[in-house]
């Protein structure tokens, strides 16, 4: 499956293939503060992603394993990119909201489910991680 997005002001536009048909929330505290609310994405293997408007990305170090991208322009959250080394290194994460058609895509799993807000919950079962259960998994091997 393809799929295309971009941000708010299309100064960035991205083309996915082989795009995932599964997504995931987010309620870690830096992701909430990134985005405002919950954050829900899909991952993408760097191969599978072409960009236009590339110039236009802004990056910020956000923690010793990742950072994240949004348009220079109108500000934008684009993707976070796993910058640790390992078998995730370079693994980027897109916001669900900036496909042009997310149709296809199911929520089925949440990550850092111990920092999530009272004020909210999902219908449905989702598999649930911890912080702790995230950060076993993107660790840099030893």
């Amino acid at each position: 499956m393809e799929k295309s997005g971009s941000c708010l002001c299309q100064a960035v536009r991205f083309n996915i293939t082989n795009t995932p048909t599964r997504s995931g929330a987010c309620h870690c505290s830096m992701c909430r503060k990134w985005t405002g609310g919950i954050y829900l994405g899909f991952q993408v293997k760097p191969e599978d992603v072409t960009f236009e408007g590339e110039d236009n990305i802004q990056t910020f170090t956000s923690s010793d394993w990742a950072e994240r991208a949004f348009c220079k322009t109108c500000g934008s959250n684009l993707f976070y990119r796993v910058t640790a080394e390992g078998p995730h290194q370079g693994l980027r994460h897109f916001g669900l909201g900036s496909l042009d058609d997310p149709a296809g895509m199911i929520m089925d799993e949440e990550i850092f489910i111990d920092e999530k807000p009272d004020a909210y919950s999902f219908a449905g079962e989702t598999q649930k991680m911890t912080g702790a259960e995230v950060f076993a998994l993107f660790a840099p091997p030893e």
